[in-house]
């Protein structure tokens, strides 16, 4: 098996509170579970999910999916390069094939992954077993270990109910960020039974509760633990981002002195600023914010 060695993490993660009067004026604790420190280059659920997916890939070639900013195909590059492993990254979208690479995507080439780009219409049918297959024909993947896309699936829930643990007792209500929902499924998990989970989504479509009720059902047998998602913090979508939540992301870094990653911490803390102003958490309630990112490039 292949050495997990250059991936330890430091964990358990930090949880600091910080004090903010759009909280505390509401009789609300916010704490930061800041997993941003967990690993310098796996940041966050990043290395939840993907060590997991590693040890059972057993040595073997990695190939996974993602879009042009994908912090998933990123991670997945710099754990390729960490550990001497191949990765192949299938990006969403043929028409970036003729075009110079994005700072996200020429980071994964310098980082070793072989990039290979598909038209969408393709890479939306990726879930059925035919059009997967050519893919991974196509992308000279066949002998690879396929992570899916977020690196959601089964073994990455169950890594991801470790940081529920970590936080048992600690909080009433736990909220995260979600894209693919993999990290909700498993800190859900992992909270005692008087805890909550919160799940933000970045992407619009009200899609994800299905999805994360199935990512659990493969990992545990059932839907488990407590957990709801409140999805009108997307901000039109995933990779999107407005002036208002710029500001409010430039707003909280001044306040806080945390460097706020805009496409899922911003709309997680968005979000919860939002809350507790609607009067959606009592007085006496802790909320912890998984801090899943930083900016990219780090800073």
């Amino acid at each position: 098996m292949t050495s997990p060695d250059p991936l330890a993490p430091a964990l358990p993660s930090p949880l600091q509170e910080v004090r903010d009067d759009r909280f505390s004026a509401r009789g609300v604790r916010l704490l930061l579970k800041r997993d941003d420190l967990v690993h310098p280059e796996l940041i966050g659920n990043k290395w939840r999910k993907l060590v997991p997916n590693i040890e059972a890939a057993r040595g073997r070639a990695l190939v996974t999916f993602g879009g042009a900013y994908s912090n998933h195909l990123r991670a997945t590059a710099a754990a390729g390069r960490l550990l001497g492993l191949p990765t192949v990254g299938v990006v969403r979208g043929q028409e970036l094939a003729d075009r110079p690479l994005n700072p996200s995507l020429a980071r994964c080439s310098a980082d070793g992954m072989r990039l290979h780009f598909v038209d969408r219409s393709t890479y939306r049918r990726k879930s059925e077993p035919e059009t997967l297959a050519a893919i991974l024909r196509a992308a000279g993947a066949e002998d690879a270990y396929a992570v899916p896309e977020g690196g959601s699936n089964a073994e990455a829930v169950r890594g991801c109910r470790a940081l529920g643990a970590e936080l048992r007792g600690r909080a009433d209500v736990v909220a995260v960020a979600c894209g693919t929902g993999g990290t909700l499924a498993g800190l859900a998990a992992g909270l005692d039974t008087e805890q909550r989970a919160l799940g933000v989504p970045v992407l619009k479509g009200g899609f994800l509760e299905a999805d994360i009720q199935a990512l659990q059902e493969r990992a545990f047998g059932a839907r488990t633990g407590t957990w709801s998602l409140d999805d009108r913090f997307h901000f039109g979508g995933y990779a999107r981002t407005t002036p208002e939540l710029d500001a409010f992301a430039g707003d909280f870094e001044r306040r806080h002195g945390l460097p706020v990653e805009r496409l899922y911490v911003a709309k997680l803390l968005y979000g919860l600023v939002t809350l507790a102003g609607e009067g959606a958490f009592a007085p006496g309630t802790t909320v912890a914010a998984v801090i899943t990112g930083r900016p990219f490039p780090a800073t």
